[in-house]
């Protein structure tokens, strides 16, 4: 028997309450705006000391969300010997891809395949390798970047349901991360190729990346961009795309390629920029 709180996610109409909410977000109305912002801020402790702006000169509560930070609030690791985390967030689960599959919570797994919209050809090349899922809570830093220096190759935006991505939902929902909508992005590196799956959630009002795209959210179809006759290069803690409230970062790497460090299990903190796996040298 499912939780309230699951039942509820299923029964609610996850679309229109997500539109709403970012339509709320979107707004400049200052007294709106300003009200959203405080009241977000004071209820989940984000931290304004280490944003570049106050709160006041936010436009909407989009510009606060995807707020930047101050120069060498991040500092990054070593890119020559390490992996970096994309964001800031807490490790929800990580470990080797078996079998294309890769592990949920309690028993739960999606596969490769599915998280990447159906691209078997690129699941292949990441069995045997490395995952790891990173969930971003509301009061933290929401703009991605990259873990690693690489080309973009291809993107394919995945419609989906829009559940919350908390633990209780991993817990509780089938193959959430393959079944919320998302957008999967693959890039050629050093390391190999390697994907960097940005997952919405409830009340999540958008994806967007720093290059320009075809993808709208909330879409009923798919939409795959080749991006191999474009020069989009990145070098490790690049910036690469932000979520407008919500969600998760998803993370594969071909086999032989990295290790994650033995500090991390699930529910690790995890800051923007520091290391979480070791380059393996080929």
């Amino acid at each position: 028997m499912p939780s309230p709180f699951i039942l509820f996610q299923h029964l609610a109409p996850q679309h229109a309450l997500s539109r709403l909410a970012g339509r709320v977000a979107a707004s400049e109305r200052g007294w709106l705006k300003d009200m959203l912002i405080r009241r977000f801020a004071a209820a989940y402790q984000v931290d304004m000391r280490e944003a570049a702006r106050g709160i006041a000169d936010f436009a909407s509560f989009n510009d606060f969300f995807t707020r930047e930070l101050k120069p060498g609030a991040r500092p990054l690791g070593d890119a020559s010997r390490f992996i970096l985390s994309p964001a800031d967030g807490a490790v929800s689960q990580l470990g080797t891809i078996e079998g294309g599959r890769i592990f949920q919570a309690k028993g739960r797994h999606f596969t490769a395949a599915q998280l990447l919209g159906g691209d078997t050809e690129a699941a292949r090349r990441f069995e045997g390798g490395r995952f790891i899922t990173i969930y971003l809570s509301p009061r933290d830093y929401h703009r991605v970047h990259m873990p690693a220096a690489g080309r973009l190759q291809a993107t394919t935006y995945c419609p989906g349901k829009l559940f919350s991505v908390n633990q209780a939902t991993a817990e509780g929902v089938d193959g959430l991360f393959a079944r919320n909508e998302r957008l999967a992005c693959l890039f050629d590196g050093p390391d190999g190729q390697f994907a960097s799956v940005m997952v919405g959630a409830m009340i999540v009002a958008g994806i967007d990346t720093v290059w320009p795209h075809r993808f709208v959210g909330h879409a009923r179809v798919p939409l795959r961009e080749d991006f191999t006759a474009t020069a989009h290069d990145f070098a490790a803690g690049d910036e690469m795309g932000r979520f407008y409230l919500g969600s998760t970062v998803v993370l594969l790497f071909e086999p032989g390629r990295v290790e994650w460090l033995d500090h991390l299990a699930a529910g690790t903190p995890l800051r923007m920029g520091e290391p979480i796996a070791q380059r393996v040298k080929t």
